[in-house]
């Protein structure tokens, strides 16, 4: 992708979207009635099968789990002490650093970036320093206006100060000294739309943001009781406390459809990936509970591409060229595309970031 200009990879698309005075996309199917009957069907996936499930069905692992080329570096925050792991660029330099954000599904000891891929090692051995932050599952890296009372949660939830206070100091400090600025931040599912989020609103700090087979309409029909149902079952986590009723505007301000404006005027550099749910190379089942993962991951990729491609026409609308979108033609939610994409990307990242 140049300067300039807006990429499409594997663009398969045969819908027409429009713009309501609202702001609302509204998708006109060329083929109405069966466009219409499959997006319902991804709908109700999404909500019977909540959008957490998919991320346990992961496919073939890349390494095993625990890199010990990584280190543990721990910040301060108001949620107490959080550890991330980091991979030190090859070459040395300081500069060049992404930071890799998980799902919803995000477990206490490690990263799933770690656990499931490879691309720690990889990225650093292309002259990228990378930072893979622990926890915060259900977070959607936000932060909350109070804890969970659904789960006994014992403090509020304050990922978006960690990532942008806490966390840029601690890696600026001692024997690392990474850079504070012109930083990249990729995630995948609810770390898709956190990762355009951080960029839009701190953008002194985020230069390169990716989406991969995130949910970028969230506003969208039906989006709030899905994710609703979906922090319910991934922790037990009530949605109220994160950003309030569904009419409350914090919302809008996490939706990245409606603060699209802001990713164009930052000049931000973004990666939007989201696959055709078909399943493909990575999509193996042997038995019962994986033919259920991936016919879950099968609707939840096909409800993160309506997203996307929702996402790809409001940015068309509003003349945004800043944008790369690869949207293969197979793929379920799972984490060895989203590897794939990592090494896709990799060049694009490279070159925008430091």
């Amino acid at each position: 992708m140049r300067d300039g200009s807006v990429t499409v990879l594997g663009d398969t698309a045969n819908e027409e979207h429009s713009l309501t005075d609202t702001g609302v996309s509204e998708v006109r199917p060329r083929k109405r009635i069966g466009r219409l009957r499959r997006a319902a069907m991804a709908l109700g996936l999404s909500i019977a099968l909540p959008l957490g499930l998919a991320v346990v069905a992961v496919g073939p692992t890349a390494n095993a789990a625990f890199d010990p080329g990584a280190q543990d570096v721990w910040a301060d925050s108001a949620m107490g002490p959080i550890k991330s792991r980091v991979w030190r660029a090859s070459d040395g330099n300081r500069n060049k650093v992404v930071y890799l954000l998980d799902g919803l599904r995000a477990r206490t000891d490690l990263n799933g970036w770690e656990i499931e891929t490879n691309v720690g090692p990889f990225l650093a051995s292309q002259g990228i320093n990378v930072v893979m932050p622990v926890g915060g599952q259900s977070s959607f890296y936000t932060d909350w206006y109070a804890p969970s009372n659904f789960n006994g949660q014992k403090t509020t939830y304050k990922w978006e100060t960690f990532l942008t206070q806490n966390l840029p100091d601690r890696l600026a400090a001692g024997d690392l000294g990474f850079s504070r600025s012109r930083v990249g931040v990729v995630g995948i599912s609810m770390g898709g739309s956190a990762a355009l989020t951080l960029a839009a609103y701190h953008p002194n700090q985020f230069s390169y943001a990716g989406s991969l087979s995130g949910y970028l309409n969230i506003s969208a029909p039906g989006m709030r009781e899905a994710i609703r149902v979906a922090m319910l079952d991934s922790g037990g986590y009530n949605v109220d406390s994160m950003w309030g009723p569904p009419w409350n505007p914090a919302w809008l301000r996490n939706d990245p459809f409606v603060f699209a404006p802001r990713l164009r005027d930052n000049g931000t550099r973004v990666w939007v990936s989201a696959a055709s749910g078909l399943p493909g190379v990575y999509n193996t089942p042997q038995t019962p509970i994986d033919y259920f993962n991936t016919a879950t991951g099968m609707g939840l990729e096909a409800l993160a591409l309506a997203n996307s491609r929702a996402f790809q026409v409001r940015m068309a609308s509003i003349g945004a060229n800043n944008v790369t979108y690869n949207f293969p033609a197979q793929g379920t939610h799972m984490w060895g595309y989203w590897q794939d994409q990592i090494y896709n990307m990799k060049n694009d990242l490279y070159a925008n970031i430091g």
